[in-house]
């Protein structure tokens, strides 16, 4: 069993929180992850049992009568009414480490727990499996300050983790790609698009996910991905929603500032599982993958979801993420923000560092900000200086 890097975040939480939240995309590892942590005196229970459900739903109140003091519900997202009852229990007993919770649909989910349990939960949003926890090796927070590289990975075996992706019981069990993503894509569909959207027309919405992925690491266009999934813009925009609500999605938002007046305002698209991006694009292959046109896309956008993973699982320097585009086309892939300190990056399928590489840096120097360092991610092994503010940086430092 791998041992995922949020686990001392959650048993911080049991010691400070009353209720403890697990959110994330189906299929992450969020019911295995709270299993293999359950006491021998905490009641497991799951919502997607139908007569469950229907109990939770009808009667909050007697669904947690019939469990002990301590008690854990998987996919609590079926019936939102039951945190006020937690709330009121939580309240008159003072205990903490309670109740745990899990539940995909984040941004529906978080809306209820913003209304019945601010001040009670603690939130842990759990992604994909990171490339430490299929590696096997302890991730270290990020600090973009401080970045350094223990390990070296070459393009092979970056393209290999981009190719599988990081879904626990398809990397784990080695189960046919095919069948799984095929299955996933069909439950997801059948299930958590129809809850949240009412969508009737699926075949529709396949096209509309399959035209997201095409276009992952891309600005956001909603006329061009309407077109193809023969939907209107609006429509576009409330199907990426779903996705981003169901953690399908990142939508990584422009770096913007008062004193910045020419940029983007749409956000880029971030497949936070690659793998499943990939088998959604048609990539048959990683060879074919990583020689492609759009292999950059692909880097780009893994190692940004893997440093979310970073941020979502570790205790450490706390960063914001953002990326540059300005309406001369200058672009920066990654901007992170310490506090009021810039931090931009290129990442680049190279082993070649070149200044060049780093000249749209020139919009953020030109406004006079706080630029702590940053520079060059790419397949160079060394870390080096190119500039005296810039490095060169090996893909291992952002993998923790």
């Amino acid at each position: 069993m791998i041992r995922r890097d949020i686990e001392q975040k959650f048993i911080k939480y049991t010691g400070e929180r009353k209720v403890i939240l697990v959110t994330g995309a189906r299929q992450v590892g969020k019911s295995t992850f709270v299993k293999e942590l359950i006491e021998p005196d905490r009641t497991y229970v799951t919502l997607d049992d139908l007569t469950l459900r229907s109990l939770a739903q009808s009667d909050p109140k007697l669904f947690l009568m019939n469990y002990g003091s301590k008690l854990a519900i998987d996919e609590v997202q079926y019936a939102p009414d039951i945190l006020s009852y937690i709330k009121m229990e939580v309240d008159g007993s003072g205990l903490k480490n309670r109740y745990w919770l899990t539940g995909s649909q984040r941004f529906e989910l978080m809306a209820g727990v913003a209304e019945s349990l601010a001040g009670r939960v603690g939130v842990l949003e759990m992604s994909p499996l990171s490339v430490a926890e299929k590696e096997g090796y302890v991730a270290r927070p990020l600090d973009p300050a401080k970045l350094t590289a223990e390990r070296t990975f070459t393009l092979e075996q970056i393209f290999h983790h981009i190719f599988i992706g990081g879904m626990p019981e398809y990397v784990l069990e080695g189960l046919d790609r095919e069948m799984f993503f095929s299955d996933y894509v069909r439950t997801y569909l059948e299930r958590d698009v129809r809850r949240l959207a009412n969508v009737g027309d699926l075949v529709r919405f396949h096209r509309f996910i399959v035209s997201v992925a095409a276009r992952n690491g891309e600005v956001v266009n909603y006329h061009s991905i309407a077109e193809d999934a023969d939907i209107d813009e609006k429509t576009a925009k409330k199907w990426l929603s779903i996705l981003e609500a169901s953690d399908l999605v990142y939508l990584l938002r422009p770096y913007s500032n008062n004193l910045l007046t020419r940029t983007t305002e749409a956000p880029k698209i971030i497949f936070l599982d690659t793998g499943l991006c990939a088998y959604l694009c048609g990539w048959n292959t990683e060879e074919a993958l990583a020689s492609s046109a759009v292999a950059g896309h692909f880097l780009e956008t893994f190692l940004i979801a893997e440093i979310i993973k970073n941020k979502r699982n570790l205790n450490g320097t706390q960063f914001e993420l953002y990326f540059y585009r300005d309406k001369d086309q200058k672009e920066i892939d990654l901007v992170m923000k310490v506090d009021d300190v810039l931090y931009p990056f290129e990442i680049k399928k190279t082993a070649r560092p070149d200044v060049n590489m780093l000249k749209s840096f020139q919009a953020l120097e030109n406004k006079k900000f706080k630029i702590g360092g940053g520079g060059l991610i790419c397949f160079y092994p060394d870390v080096i200086s190119i500039t005296e503010t810039y490095k060169s940086y090996p893909i291992a430092a952002m993998l923790g």
